[in-house]
């Protein structure tokens, strides 16, 4: 993999100060990646952009609170 076809990861805008418990986000054409920023080179969940887009509406819209 060359450096231009790298992700370019983004850490949540949630993420703790200490920036030790973070979901890290990249696009890859048609798709969204997601990782553990303490595991960088773990397992990566990869998700076609639909499904993606309906997590990150339903994340949005409070489906997960647990509160």
């Amino acid at each position: 993999m060359s450096a231009s076809d790298k992700p370019g990861w983004r850490k949540s805008s949630f993420s703790n100060g200490a920036g030790n418990d973070c979901v890290e986000l990249a696009f890859l054409g048609g798709a969204a990646a997601l990782r553990d920023s303490k595991n960088p080179a773990g397992t990566v969940l990869l998700m076609a952009s639909s499904p993606w887009e309906a997590l990150r509406d339903a994340v949005r819209a409070g489906r997960f609170d647990l509160a």
